[in-house]
């Protein structure tokens, strides 16, 4: 016995009380205990094979799942639908939990960073290093957040967008392009105005050439499809005029419009 509920998209809805409905008829309780628990594990165990027989509850939702590896989204069982959308809702749900508690957990990690020192800004690299750590150690002192941490951030970011444009992410690029601006910015404003030009177009040059692995692949070229032409249909427009001509007049009839009284005149 199924459910009254009306079918959606020409298909019925599975209710779960239909399972009930397909159970036989509960036993009457004996007077002992023994023999009541006897009686209803074995209702129990009748209704569970009927429901699998033939036209059963459990024995119709398994052909629909059966039938759902090989149908359309929009073929498949409502319920199916809605267990799918649900579990992929609960998933979503808890990577966004977990990917919150991760990056809350990074970024507190960060904040314990132990201040390191500033460096000497002795060789190609600290003459590059040097003044982000001057800039970020002055700007730290407006924020509530250890210039340490600061810079961890800016190096990940760097990270990041080095890997990231490597394999092609578009978003890690532009992450990339922005931690280059930026580094060149933070390089020419704490540089001593002696050695800025120096300072920022070392700065350019090394960014210049991370950007050979960052940047793999772009081209600022447009991309042109050189496709075979394909088979076009061909119209040939005609005027096409059909005209109903009056049947021939026999020879001797004047179109048949004088009285049945007279007749040629015969020699």
């Amino acid at each position: 016995m199924q459910s009254d509920d009306k079918p959606i998209n020409g298909q019925h809805n599975p209710n779960f009380f239909d399972l009930f409905n397909q159970l036989p008829p509960e036993p009457p309780a004996p007077e002992l205990d023994g023999q009541h628990s006897a009686g209803r594990l074995a209702w129990l165990r009748a209704a569970w094979k009927r429901s699998w027989q033939q036209g059963g509850f459990l024995h119709q939702r398994w052909d629909e799942v059966g039938q759902a590896r090989h149908a359309s989204w929009h073929e498949a069982a409502n319920w199916i639908k809605a267990a799918l959308l649900f579990g992929g809702l609960s998933l979503i749900v808890l990577m966004l939990d977990a990917a919150g508690d991760i990056a809350s957990a990074t970024l507190k990690g960060l904040s314990d960073v132990p201040a390191a020192g500033a460096g000497d800004g002795s060789g190609l690299w600290g003459t590059v290093d040097h003044p982000i750590r001057v800039f970020l150690a002055d700007q730290a002192a407006h924020l509530p957040v250890a210039p340490a941490a600061l810079y961890a951030f800016w190096q990940m970011t760097g990270l990041v967008g080095l890997v990231g444009g490597f394999f092609g992410n578009a978003g890690a690029r532009i992450a990339w392009l922005l931690f280059g601006i930026g580094s060149l910015a933070m390089i020419w404003s704490a540089t001593p105005t002696g050695g800025r030009a120096a300072a920022t177009g070392l700065a350019a040059l090394m960014w210049a050439l991370a950007s050979i692995f960052a940047l793999r692949g772009l081209s600022l070229r447009p991309i042109v499809h050189n496709h075979p032409p394909q088979f076009q249909p061909q119209f040939s427009p005609a005027l096409h005029l059909h005209a109903t001509l009056p049947a021939p007049t026999p020879p001797g009839d004047d179109y048949g419009d004088e009285p049945d009284n007279v007749h040629p005149l015969q020699r």
